[in-house]
């Protein structure tokens, strides 16, 4: 299918749907979702002159998954976005299953794109490509094709490149599964961007003592954070535990030490980067001034999403907030990006057992709280937040069963900071040593009431809703 036409078909869902989806009262104020369609994995999260650049996977022209485009945002400030032309469309027979995820890098002043180019077969096989496209002047983006066939040793699940610099060569991860169904994450290396070298398997099911550990690795992202390396990466296949582990699919990391001379990653055990119900892909990249930011899917790619009311409206999905990340010991604290705190509105402070506090807006408010003793958040009567003796406990009725579903952070809850958004929450616990996202539907207006004897400091603000443009 041409891009002409695929484009004029992506202009028109827009314009069509639009209206509808942005009068939906579940529509973020100030997270980023899709116009219209759904939207996925965050790809190409980049600062590049003077701007962050945010593309996404996107299938415009219905609320499922298929043939994904890539949209594009841009931002000076993590807060207020501009939509940007879209960056690619799956127009080639290189990927006419998809323009899967991948990262951008700045090639000397050119902002490239490595993608994964889908191709499924008839017989129900499948390829993958790892694809190029370069960025102009006019910031449209120009295909280059293929750089990289499928790895012998592997299956067609191979992708999701992340590339980076190291004194002068390219290095990028790839996803993988191996021709036993384990998943894997595999390393190449590069003078220029389109000659590859294979510089083996860094981390899987089986290797660096691992045991089984998933069919499918997706969405590696390696990089060094307070003087060690770090892995983050989405293993498929991890079989639930009562207290870890409990979505469909994992986002977690490995912290340890990676050599450029051996290619050896050595690390520890594998840690849940949000234990929430929805969260999943994330990605990040450096700020100016030197942070690691991350951003996430706020979904989990299974059949639950198809039950989220949004479908009627013709969106779904939204992204995390911006997160900053930075080690003590080897675990990983994520903060909300310190920019969102110009959203901030009114400030109301309160004090006490939790059952004497008065009811608060959550439509778009963020709250901080101390905690001392149990207590209950009850968003809307749809969503509960529950500090007790063995930690964090977060429940809701599944949206396809009916039933009650929870989702549990195991320690001692001292602090608590909540990022309210319509359909979503993000709590971040004891400034960030965990995170727990979540999707929810209240109706409009939704309060909070607390519940309970313990005490609790409270800080609330209103937060204004961001510019997209």
């Amino acid at each position: 299918m041409s891009e002409a036409h695929l484009l004029k078909q992506a202009l028109r869902a827009v314009l069509s749907g639009q209206q509808r989806a942005a009068a939906d009262h579940h529509r973020p104020a100030w997270h980023l979702a899709p116009p219209v369609g759904l939207m996925n994995d965050p790809n190409g999260f980049i600062h590049f002159n003077h701007r962050y650049v945010l593309c996404y996977q996107w299938n415009p022209l219905a609320c499922a998954h298929g043939a994904k485009f890539w949209g594009q945002w841009s931002s000076e400030d993590l807060v207020n976005w501009r939509h940007e032309p879209l960056a690619l469309a799956p127009s080639e027979p290189y990927e006419s299953h998809g323009c899967y995820s991948g990262s951008a890098v700045d090639n000397q002043g050119v902002m490239t794109l490595l993608y994964t180019g889908n191709v499924k077969f008839d017989d129900g096989s499948r390829t993958a490509w790892q694809c190029l496209a370069t960025r102009d002047e006019q910031g449209e983006f120009h295909k280059h094709g293929p750089v990289l066939a499928l790895p012998e040793g592997y299956t067609g699940h191979v992708r999701d490149p992340k590339v980076w610099q190291h004194d002068g060569l390219w290095y990028m991860v790839l996803g993988a599964q191996d021709q036993a169904l384990q998943g894997k994450v595999l390393l190449f290396r590069s003078p220029d961007l389109h000659q590859w070298t294979s510089l083996g398997e860094i981390a899987g099911s089986h290797l660096n003592g691992l045991g089984e550990f998933g069919y499918m690795w997706e969405c590696p992202d390696l990089f060094e954070l307070d003087g060690s390396s770090v892995l983050v990466v989405c293993p498929q296949g991890l079989a639930a535990e009562e207290w870890r582990w409990r979505n469909t699919f994992q986002s977690g990391y490995f912290c340890g030490s990676f050599d450029y001379h051996s290619h050896q990653f050595r690390h520890d055990e594998f840690h849940e980067l949000d234990l929430g119900f929805e969260f999943y892909a994330p990605q990040t990249c450096l700020s100016a001034d030197g942070r690691r930011l991350l951003i996430g899917w706020m979904g989990i790619p299974d059949g639950d999403e198809f039950f989220q009311p949004t479908q009627a409206n013709g969106w779904m999905h939204t992204l995390t907030c911006p997160r900053e990340l930075t080690l003590c010991g080897n675990r990983i604290f994520q903060h909300p990006a310190r920019e969102l705190q110009q959203l901030r509105g009114q400030l109301s402070q309160f004090a006490g057992s939790a059952q004497t506090l008065p009811a608060l807006a959550v439509d778009s408010a963020e709250l901080e709280l101390t905690v001392s003793g149990a207590c209950e958040l009850d968003f809307a009567e749809e969503l509960q937040l529950a500090v007790h003796s063995q930690g964090v406990t977060l429940r809701r009725n599944n949206l396809r069963t009916g039933e009650p579903e929870t989702r549990d952070w195991r320690g001692e809850a001292r602090t608590l900071r909540v990022l309210c958004d319509r359909s979503s929450i993000e709590v971040f616990i004891n400034d960030g040593e965990a995170v727990m996202s979540s999707r929810y539907f209240p109706a409009p207006a939704p309060q909070c009431h607390f519940h309970g004897t313990g005490q609790i400091g409270l800080r609330h603000w209103s937060l204004r809703q961001c510019v997209v443009e």
